[in-house]
Parts: structure tokens; sequence; C-alpha cells
């Protein structure tokens, strides 16, 4: 039976590679990202692409959130599985990086996964259950250089999420917590520097990374598996049990980490 699939950062990377896995397997879907035009690209790349709709909008803007989300409940009627895969990443350091900037990079990736999932939530009760997938990070684990407000988003997320998974456990909600490692996005090249610009280029480990369909991939099979939380990516995946078991140690690598 066919699923109503909300992804957002559906224009790119990791959330475009799920549309289509979901597309694939015959669900109807919901995309959302900042970009209209590079939605409606990924709208026209599914084939018989009538079950697909383009809703944008930027996460950024919190206040907005509730009202797109009563607007993608109208779409099909319900929700079933909501995918927020949106975010904005960092290279820049603490000291440099204004409040301002700081408040953006939360805002996306935290208030506005926390928003949407909240609007969705009483509607997933009372059609007798649903999912919720949070696409968080490794550094949602632990934390690197450049990347400090991005890394308090994602550690956020899962203090959020957990104590949220344990109150609507009993009314058949799942929630699954993704932390990819390496992916090869435009992550790094989207991230915002302390001047709150785009990087512009795409570090070396995401480069040499998973790509993004094999990533999406691993997630559907987590998410049909209502995982509770699953690390994907390379041998970065172990950095989360260097440091559970080797904090000391963890943290002298992580001081001489290349990390773009």
């Amino acid at each position: 039976m066919s699923k109503i699939v909300w992804i957002t950062g559906a224009s790119s990377g990791i959330g475009e590679a799920l549309v289509y896995q979901y597309f694939k397997a015959g669900d109807k879907l919901i995309i959302s990202g900042r970009n209209r035009d590079e939605l409606f690209r990924v709208k026209a790349n599914c084939q018989n692409s009538f079950n697909v709709h383009v809703l944008p909008f930027d996460l950024s803007e919190t206040e907005i959130l509730k009202s797109k989300a009563e607007d993608a409940i109208k779409i099909f009627g319900k929700i079933d599985l909501l995918v927020n895969c949106g975010g904005i990443s960092q290279r820049g350091l603490a000291l440099e990086t204004s409040l301002e900037i700081e408040q953006k990079i939360i805002n996306t990736n935290f208030w506005g996964t926390v928003i949407l999932s909240k609007a969705v939530l009483p509607l997933m009760i009372a059609n007798g259950g649903g999912q919720i997938i949070v696409i968080s990070s490794l550094v949602g684990k632990f934390g690197t250089k450049l990347r400090s407000a991005y890394s308090a988003s994602k550690h956020a997320l899962h203090g959020y999420f957990d104590s949220l998974r344990s109150e609507v456990y009993d009314q058949n909600i799942n929630i699954t917590i993704v932390c990819p490692g390496f992916i090869k996005t435009n992550v790094s090249i989207n991230a915002l520097t302390a001047s709150g610009t785009g990087q512009g280029i795409m570090d070396d480990a995401q480069s040499n990374g998973m790509s993004a369909e094999t990533c999406a991939i691993e997630i559907v099979k987590a998410i049909k598996n209502k995982k509770e939380e699953v690390y994907i990516g390379g041998k970065e995946t172990k950095a989360v049990l260097l440091k559970r078991f080797f904090p000391n140690l963890f943290s002298k690598k992580i001081r001489q980490a290349k990390v773009t």
C-alpha cells in the first residue's frame, strides 16, 4: 500500500535521492526546499509525476512553518512519513560568527524540524500512527572545529526527539534519527562561513564520501526496520564509539583532524 511521504531538503543531495527511492516504491510525495526551480527539476525526473507535489519554503522562516504544514496535509489529506532532511551546515570559527548567523543555522536545523514534526503529529496519531525521520549528523554525537552552531543544532535534535519518542511510542509513532557521515553532496559548498556567505567549495572528505544514492538506500532500510538511530558512512562512523569509550584520545584526534 502506498504511503504519503513529505520530504524537506528535497532539491538536492540526500533529500533528492530519497525522493527517487520513495517514488520508485510507488509512494505519493510532497517535496519541499528553498529552491522552487530545483524542486521542479526533481519532480520532472520522476516519470508520471502527478503524485509528486512541490511545496517550497525556507525552514529558517519559522513563523510560516505551521501554515506550510497545514498546506502539506491538505494535498493528500494526511502524512504517513515525514522526512526532515532540510538543513544547512557551517564552516566558521565560533568567535568570528555572529549570533545572527548562528540563530539562522539553529532555526533551520532544529526549530524547522521541531515545528513541522509537531504540526503533523496530531493527525498521524489520529490516523493510527506514522513515522518521523530526523536527519542529524555524526556531529550530532560530537563536535568538530568550524561547526559549533551546526553541531549544537544537531545535538539538540537528539535530545528533543529521543524525549518525544518516549512520549508518543504508545501511539504508534516511530522516530528514526539518522546520522550521516561524509556523503558526497553540496552540504559543504552551501555551508555558511563566519560572514554568512556560502563556503563555495566541497570539503575533501565530502568529495570522497559515500554517494547520496547509497546513503538514501541505507536510510530507507533503517526507516523500514523502524530503527531508532543509525550511523551511515565510512570509517568516520567509528568516531562515535571512539568518543564514547576513549574520550581523551578522541579529543586529541579531533583537534588534529582536517575538517574542511
